[in-house]
């Protein structure tokens, strides 16, 4: 299944929280198709001097997203994992149909 997650921390734990991400980069069941870290704050109510980081993702089960995110967590940041359905470009009205 294919997830967006939202990273927060602050500035200052960047190191930690760096480590803390390549540490479990290679965690088996789980996959980073695409991540973004914003130079600026991305939406209202984010606090001045916090980074965010988005990621696409896939997971194989809650295991392989807790594996990967306690760690990170531990070092200080705040994650949000949303799960995300795939759409083609164009056609999401032709999804909903199915659904």
């Amino acid at each position: 299944m294919k997830f967006m997650s939202f990273t927060m921390f602050d500035v200052a734990k960047a190191a930690e929280v760096a480590a803390a991400g390549d540490t479990v980069s290679n965690t088996p069941g789980r996959k980073v198709l695409a991540q973004y870290l914003c130079e600026a704050i991305p939406f209202p109510g984010v606090p001045p001097s916090t980074m965010v980081v988005v990621a696409i993702t896939e997971a194989e089960s809650n295991e392989a997203i807790s594996a990967a995110m306690y760690p990170v967590m531990l070092a200080g940041a705040t994650v949000h994992m949303v799960p995300v359905l795939e759409m083609p470009v164009g056609g999401a009205a032709e999804t909903e149909k199915q659904y």
